[in-house]
């Protein structure tokens, strides 16, 4: 078994920009400081990009599109890089999921299975499926060929959140590069570590000089990007409110193309006639405490029929209790670290203020954390909870569960469409004609009907195209709808 703390001991983390296919020595106007959410300690310091450094990477970024060094090649040859770039990333697998657990505080074990793979899946789906995306062709009549092409935007930049920084590094680099693009690629100042190492190993699989360039500081880079007039299109993942702030930006400079990924509150709705109850607490508390809860889809709303309530409510009480807090980089460890100081005190200040407004705390964990000067927060489950309670209606972000009763399923339905969000959704019922209905009237972009007690896995990663309902976002990832949101399209008409 790998010795983990004794290789992040002797770790020495470097934050820099990365383009034109090259490490930037500039000194920047700034820095800022990471602590590692594992123990608090600092783990390192990055600088602020000013906006020259943005202005030049935006060049860079446009004379390798220009020149056709990679929107010019055959896209045989494209998909082939990034098949590469996906072997490389498991090729890597070890050193990428350490970064990935030191900069969020997630297992290690998690990174491990699931964050390193999944990138590698999302990258090697968009070279697969960029040859799919086909143009159409309208034969009217023998004296003329009218037909739609799809060609790459141009200049592309990527602003990620930090819960799943490679993960979300590939979903932005695989359908931006599958498609002929260039790509600025800015991750969160809370997770700089894995981005700088993916466009390294990019350059070493063929990609070209100048084609992937990262760019690491605050929200002042971002905001430079998103009003840069030469990005043509701005994908980002993050919060409701940051994803306003881009639109008035994409509409105050070019009015570029936007695909916002944004928060979500995701219900998780259990009828009587469910199939299995202990199979549904496991369910529910894994989507409600994985990654620590730190996930735009984490079922944090449990809407449960008042027959079944306090049956399935103990059930998950009784759960929760074997769910341990421990040290992320001990391959044993489940449960980690929340990825801040700041975003701890936010979720305990959540759990606080539901209890004030007459929420009931039935079970948080008091197992002391491995770490005293770590950003652990203990997994909690409120019960009692009202939709109209802060708690019920905005994003937390962290291990909490919050149980609210409902009486039918027109009850259901206006508890689940409650909030401004509509990122995704759970149903469980033996009902398929409820799943039906459920499916056109609960407002997400995003839903899975557990209707047996063993469900099945659906396509892989990055095979469906998933888009935001509401608040939620605007456009879809994944599938070929996601890789033609990296395009723009021409009708021609051609007369003989």
């Amino acid at each position: 078994m790998t010795d983990w703390i004794a290789r992040a001991a002797v770790l020495q983390p470097q934050v820099r920009n990365w383009f034109a296919g090259h490490w930037q020595q500039g000194k920047p106007e700034g820095q800022l400081e990471k602590y590692g959410p594992r123990d608090g300690r600092l783990l390192y310091v990055l600088g602020t990009t000013n906006e020259k450094d943005i202005d030049l990477a935006v060049r860079d970024a446009r004379r390798a599109f220009a020149d056709g060094r990679w929107a010019k090649r055959p896209l045989q040859h494209r998909k082939e890089v990034l098949l590469k770039l996906a072997a490389l990333v498991l090729a890597h697998r070890d050193e990428l999921a350490l970064l990935e657990s030191l900069d969020v505080g997630k297992p290690i074990s998690d990174a491990l299975s699931f964050d390193v793979p999944t990138a590698a899946a999302i990258i090697r789906a968009c070279a697969e499926g960029a040859d799919h995306v086909y143009g159409k062709v309208y034969g009217i009549d023998s004296t003329s060929l009218s037909y739609q092409l799809y060609r790459p935007v141009g200049v592309t930049a990527g602003i990620i959140g930090w819960n799943f920084p490679l993960m979300l590094a590939a979903g932005k680099i695989g359908p931006s590069l599958a498609m002929g693009n260039s790509l600025i690629l800015k991750p969160s100042e809370l997770t700089s570590l894995s981005a700088a190492r993916l466009a390294e190993l990019a350059l070493e699989a063929g990609v070209p000089e100048g084609v992937l360039n990262v760019i690491h500081g605050d929200f002042r880079a971002g905001t430079a990007l998103a009003h840069h007039a030469d990005v043509d299109l701005l994908t980002f993942t993050g919060s409701t409110h940051t994803g306003k702030r881009l639109l008035v930006a994409a509409g105050q400079s070019n009015m570029k193309r936007l695909i916002l990924e944004c928060g979500g509150k995701a219900p998780n709705l259990v009828f009587e006639d469910a199939p299995d109850l202990n199979a549904i607490a496991d369910s529910v508390l894994g989507s409600a405490f994985w990654n620590q809860g730190e996930v735009c889809t984490a079922s944090s709303r449990l809407l449960v029929q008042e027959s079944i309530k306090q049956q399935l409510l103990d059930l998950l009480i009784e759960k929760a209790a074997n769910l341990t807090i421990g040290d992320p980089l001990q391959e044993s460890t489940r449960f980690g670290a929340l990825v801040s100081r700041a975003h701890r005190r936010k979720v305990i200040e959540y759990v606080d203020g539901g209890v004030k407004e007459g929420a009931r705390i039935v079970y948080q964990s008091e197992q002391a954390a491995p770490f005293a000067d770590g950003f652990y927060a203990p997994p909690s489950i409120l019960d009692r909870v009202s939709p109209q309670q802060k708690i019920a209606k905005e994003e937390v972000f962290g291990p909490v569960l919050s149980v609210i009763s409902f009486q039918d399923e027109s009850h259901a339905i206006e508890i689940a469409n409650g909030t401004i969000y509509g990122l995704s959704a759970v149903l469980w019922t033996r009902d398929l004609a409820r799943v039906h209905r459920l499916t056109q009237a609960v407002q997400a972009g995003w839903i899975v009907a557990n209707t047996s007690s063993q469900p099945r896995g659906g396509p892989g990663e990055g095979v469906l195209s998933i888009g935001g309902h509401k608040q939620s976002g605007l456009g879809v990832e994944g599938g070929l709808e996601g890789l033609a949101a990296y395009t723009t399209q021409t009708a021609v008409q051609v007369y003989c």
